[in-house]
């Protein structure tokens, strides 16, 4: 069991979709004793005391470094930690030397997380690096989930709407250009769409143009 703090940690998820601000609120939601999500009200910035902000990597690889060096020189956020699906031993120690306190895979089950934020708000350093591709989907949400898309398929239409060629695109990802071309056609195929500038229209529509920004 989790030793209960004095209060519930009030954490920030920084620059990601609402849907996914929700999906993370409602893994917490047998856990309101420990954690409280805080709503930045979509702002791009924390401009409210937090003990934790979370930033969410959705689409590239790896988050830039000068958002989490923003993060970290915030005085009115206790502590800086990276979630993301895919990791990797350089960008964790890119973020580590940045000043983040943790490095969190989405993969993480409601319980592990709550457990690893709480860990990260007593002074620990919770940095926990992967080499998998692909992270196996535990929790959480993403934009174009409920119309079928997998996370992999949601990275790639941001990147799409953001105007990546395919050659881009399978730099960013680390995919070949089949994969990335195998990857398009089933994304086109659960959208109803056959052409890209359709994908971009319908990832506007959906609120992939805020996805593709990070």
């Amino acid at each position: 069991m989790h030793k209960r703090l004095g209060r519930p940690l009030r954490v920030a998820l920084v620059n990601d979709h609402e849907l996914v601000v929700k999906g993370l609120a409602a893994m917490f939601v047998h856990y309101a004793q420990q954690v409280r999500v805080v709503d930045l009200q979509d702002q791009p910035t924390v401009d409210t005391e937090v003990d934790i902000a979370l930033y969410d990597s959705f689409g590239p690889l790896a988050p830039p470094p000068d958002a989490i060096a923003a993060l970290c020189r915030n005085r009115l956020i206790g502590k800086v930690a990276v979630y993301t699906w895919r990791m990797s031993t350089e960008a964790v120690q890119t973020a580590a030397a940045l000043g983040v306190s943790g490095y969190l895979s989405k993969g993480l089950p409601a319980r592990d997380l709550v457990d690893a934020l709480v860990r990260i708000h007593r002074g620990e350093k919770v940095l926990a690096p992967h080499t998998d591709d692909e992270i196996e989907q535990v929790g959480g949400d993403w934009p174009g989930r409920v119309e079928g898309l997998s996370n992999r398929e949601a990275e790639l239409l941001a990147l799409v709407v953001a105007g990546h060629t395919n050659k881009e695109i399978s730099e960013r990802l680390y995919l070949s250009g089949n994969s990335i071309k195998s990857y398009i056609r089933s994304t086109y195929a659960k959208i109803g769409v056959t052409r890209r500038s359709q994908a971009v229209k319908w990832g506007i529509e959906h609120g992939f143009a805020k996805a593709a920004e990070r």
